[in-house]
């Protein structure tokens, strides 16, 4: 149960984005175009920087939500959990540990990022702009975390909610239905 009063009895952001539309629409957009837009920079990549932040911020609905996501887009739990516990040995590309050193500083404290690790992410083949958006969906899922967490939402215990969430998010992105979310219905963000 949400601190607040919202307008449906969905569960964590989604509950949030359908009780203020207005407010929601630019914050599915930018969502859309960071984890669903052209990158060079995979889905399941981004869906990892945002599962990364999620979990730094012990954030239980969006860790659990892009997890399932990472999972969905061929990623593992065991990769899951050598991101989290040990980034040095996690099965992903040394490019990829750099970006995640990056975006766990900028889920601590936006000024924790230093020269040297740009330098080291761009000496491991990162760009500009995958530098730019590994900060910018790190800043992004700070600001839905403390979203989620600071109105109190519901939290799905159900693993097969995720797992349905997930393949939304998969197949059709971050934008609403045309038709809404209804209570009731599978509710995604």
């Amino acid at each position: 149960m949400a601190y607040i009063e919202l307008n449906n009895a969905l569960p964590g952001i989604t509950g949030l984005l359908e009780n203020r539309t207005d407010t929601a629409a630019p914050i599915r957009e930018l969502t859309q175009i960071l984890l669903r837009g052209e990158s060079t920079l995979t889905e399941l990549e981004r869906e990892l920087i945002a599962t990364l932040v999620s979990y730094g911020n012990e954030c239980r609905f969006c860790t659990s939500a892009h997890a399932a996501t990472v999972i969905a887009l061929g990623g593992s739990e065991e990769m899951l959990d050598k991101v989290f516990q040990d980034l040095d040995h996690a099965p992903v590309s040394e490019k990829m540990r750099a970006l995640l050193t990056i975006a766990a500083k900028v889920q601590r404290l936006g000024k924790e990022v230093k020269d040297s690790d740009i330098d080291r992410a761009k000496a491991a083949g990162a760009t500009d702009t995958e530098i730019h958006d590994t900060v910018l969906i790190a800043a992004l899922f700070c600001l839905y975390n403390r979203y989620v967490d600071g109105l109190g939402t519901y939290r799905p215990e159900d693993p097969a909610y995720y797992q349905r969430l997930a393949s939304r998010l998969v197949t059709i992105g971050y934008g609403r239905p045309k038709e809404g979310v209804r209570n009731g219905e599978e509710a995604f963000k």
